[in-house]
């Protein structure tokens, strides 16, 4: 009888999952804003921050922050929060 690769965990694969993408840099602030805050309202609601196994969480002049708002600027600063801008149309 054959195990099913996907049904035995014994059978996981020990290579790591594909590095999260990174975002692109936010240059306006109204926008690094509004990522954040929507980010901030994710973690609220039970999201997991993804500071964890970065590896410039360790820098020494910066502890990691608690409060969901500082977690999400954090996450946004280093570019771990991916998000897409609408396209506007132009009238006319």
């Amino acid at each position: 009888m054959e195990i099913d690769p996907m049904l035995d965990p014994a059978a996981e694969s020990d290579t790591l999952p594909p590095p999260r993408p990174k975002a692109p840099v936010i240059e306006s602030r109204f926008l690094f804003v509004d990522v954040a805050a929507m980010r901030a309202k994710q973690l609220r609601r039970g999201a997991l921050p993804r500071l964890d196994g970065d590896p410039r969480s360790s820098e020494p002049h910066r502890p990691d922050p608690h409060k969901a708002e500082r977690i999400a600027m954090e996450e946004v600063r280093r570019g771990l929060v991916l998000y897409d801008v609408p396209v506007t149309k132009q009238p006319g």
